[in-house]
């Protein structure tokens, strides 16, 4: 039996990309080169006869030139317009945040002050309940589920096509916003380095030992000799209340359950593509976002809150 021809199309980079409307430039091309056009013909019909045509085309040519640059170029994957407008943004920020969600307070009329006050830093996560569901800054609520991968060029043809047609229907029962993140971090293997060490002396025989000790030595080097990343794939749910009658916390509670089984919806949805899915609880959505705000570094589990007394307990033996 012969295998079907394979399901192959063509998907742009960027899927956001604006509808051209002629000439192959899209609606805000078409804005900026003709409002760029029509102040050089502004300025060309008021000063033709005052100044001479070399000192206009000095004038003019520069300018047709910037609008033709904002209108055309990019830069990071923006467009000029909005690459300016986004240095501009930064540029007028304050760049010393903290964290005071009162505001920061101004000094004593009776102490000068040198600088600028810090800027309070707003987080777009206000709180993470113990369901794991992050109530936003804006009244909404969001909940992340973290999937494994799978190899989709290791399938055959009909496996591949019956993989797209599940993941369609995913999508398709979508109804609501829905963020796919795919980031790499950093893999550390010193723990499965000293968890091989030590198994190795409880196995049964000497030859079995000095494997797993090979092995050890293996991935130790190849942990300090490379730089070790791994994949993480999450989605993230989010929702916002529709109305705004009733008390704060029920709208929040309300919309957090609704969150809460989309997430589990699509827990059962993608393991029917064999992607082992699960909703992140409270800890490990802290993790992910102590991650991404500061990527690189080390975040150990289990940290206290700032607002959370530290105890120590220890059991004894009477």
């Amino acid at each position: 039996m012969n295998e079907p021809e394979p399901l192959i199309t063509s998907i742009p980079a960027d899927i956001n990309t604006p509808d051209k409307i002629a000439y192959g430039l899209t609606f805000r091309q078409i804005l900026i080169i003709t409002l760029t056009g029509g102040i050089a013909a502004a300025l060309y019909h008021l000063f033709q006869h005052l100044l001479p045509i070399v000192i206009l085309a000095a004038i003019l040519l520069p300018l047709l030139a910037l609008g033709l640059s904002i209108a055309l170029g990019r830069r990071d994957g923006l467009t000029l317009d909005r690459f300016a407008a986004a240095a501009l943004l930064h540029a007028r920020a304050r760049k010393r945040l903290v964290s005071a969600p009162e505001g920061v307070a101004g000094p004593p009329r009776w102490c000068r002050l040198r600088g600028t006050l810090p800027a309070p830093l707003r987080l777009p996560v206000q709180a993470i309940r113990t369901d794991g569901a992050l109530e936003l800054a804006d009244g909404g609520v969001a909940v992340l589920v973290e999937t494994s991968t799978l190899s989709f060029h290791l399938r055959t043809t009909s496996e591949q096509a019956a993989l797209v047609g599940a993941f369609g229907r995913w999508l398709n029962s979508l109804d609501s916003p829905v963020q796919i993140l795919a980031r790499a971090r950093p893999a550390d293997l010193s723990h499965l380095v000293d968890t091989v060490e030590q198994q190795a002396d409880t196995l049964p025989h000497e030859a079995l030992a000095a494997a797993a000790r090979r092995h050890a030595d293996y991935l130790a080097e190849l942990n300090n000799s490379r730089e070790l990343l791994t994949r993480q794939v999450l989605i993230v749910l989010r929702d916002h209340p529709t109305t705004s009658k009733g008390r704060r916390p029920v709208r929040r509670d309300a919309c957090a359950a609704v969150v809460l089984r989309r997430a589990a919806e699509a827990e059962r949805s993608l393991a029917a593509l064999g992607i082992a899915a699960r909703v992140l609880d409270a800890d490990a959505a802290h993790q992910v976002l102590a991650e991404c705000l500061d990527p690189g570094s080390r975040h150990p589990p289990g940290q206290a809150l700032p607002d959370e007394l530290i105890t120590s307990t220890s059991g004894s033996t009477p």
